[in-house]
C-alpha cells in the first residue's frame, strides 16, 4: 500500500514539475507567433480579426494556450500548498483562488474568440465577409462576452502568490522576483505582444529550473 502511495506521489510531483516547464514554453511559443512583434501598437476589433484571419500559426498557438489553462491551475494549487501552514498562507490561498478563476476565463477567451475564429476561417471568403458584423460583436466583447475582461484576474492572482512566495522565501529570491515581473506584464493588451513575450521569457527563466528540481525531487 505504501509503495502504491509513493508511486502516486511521484506521478503528482513529476506532473507538477512538467506543468512548471511546459506552460511558460507554450506562452513563449504563442506570443512569439504573433505578427508584427517589432511594430507594437494597440489593436481594435477589426484589426484583431484581420490579424487572425487565415493565420494558422496564431490559431495553433491559441489552441495550445487553451489547453495550457489546466497547467495554470496546477501551478496555482501548488503554490497554495507551498505557502500552506506559513505566515503567508492567505497570500497563497487568496491568490490561488483568483488565479484559478482567471485561468477559467482564459479558457473562455481562447475558446470564444480564437478557436471559434479558426472554425470560421474554413468558410469561403465571401461567406467569411458576410459574418463580419458578428465577428466585430465578438471581438468587441459584446453581450456576455464582457466577462472576458475578467481575464485580468489571472495575473492578479499570481501577483498575490508571487508576493507571498517572496515574503516567505519559499522560492529563491531571484525566482520570485522574475516570476513577479513576468505576471505583472503578461496581461499587456493585444498588439503589444513583444511585452507579453518578454514576460513569458522571464517566467520561463524563473520556473523551468523549479520544475526540473520538482521532477528530480530536490
Amino acid at each position: 500500500m505504501n509503495n502504491q502511495s509513493n508511486q502516486i506521489d511521484s506521478v503528482k510531483r513529476i506532473s507538477t514539475g512538467l506543468s512548471f516547464i511546459i506552460f511558460p514554453l507554450i506562452f513563449i511559443f504563442a506570443f512569439g507567433g504573433h505578427p508584427n512583434l517589432l511594430n507594437p501598437h494597440f489593436l481594435g476589433p477589426a484589426e484583431l480579426i484581420q490579424r487572425a484571419h487565415n493565420n494558422m500559426l496564431l490559431h495553433f498557438g491559441h489552441a495550445l494556450v487553451t489547453l495550457c489553462t489546466g497547467l495554470l491551475v496546477v501551478v496555482a494549487i501548488h503554490f497554495m500548498n507551498v505557502l500552506k501552514n506559513t505566515s503567508n498562507e492567505w497570500w497563497g490561498f487568496i491568490g490561488g483562488v483568483i488565479a484559478i478563476l482567471g485561468a477559467l476565463i482564459l479558457a473562455v477567451d481562447k475558446g470564444a474568440l480564437c478557436l471559434t475564429m479558426s472554425a470560421i476561417d474554413t468558410l469561403p471568403e465571401d461567406e467569411f465577409i458576410n459574418m463580419t458584423p458578428g465577428l466585430l460583436a465578438m471581438f468587441g466583447k459584446k453581450g456576455w462576452l464582457v466577462l472576458i475582461h475578467g481575464l485580468v484576474l489571472l495575473p492578479i492572482g499570481f501577483i498575490i502568490q508571487a508576493v507571498g512566495l517572496l515574503k516567505s522565501r519559499s522560492l529563491a529570491t531571484w525566482q520570485s522576483i522574475l516570476f513577479l515581473m513576468g505576471v505583472i506584464f503578461i496581461g499587456t493588451p493585444d498588439g503589444i505582444e513583444i511585452i507579453n513575450l518578454t514576460a513569458a521569457i522571464l517566467m520561463a527563466i524563473a520556473l523551468i529550473p523549479y520544475g526540473i528540481n520538482l521532477i528530480r525531487n530536490k
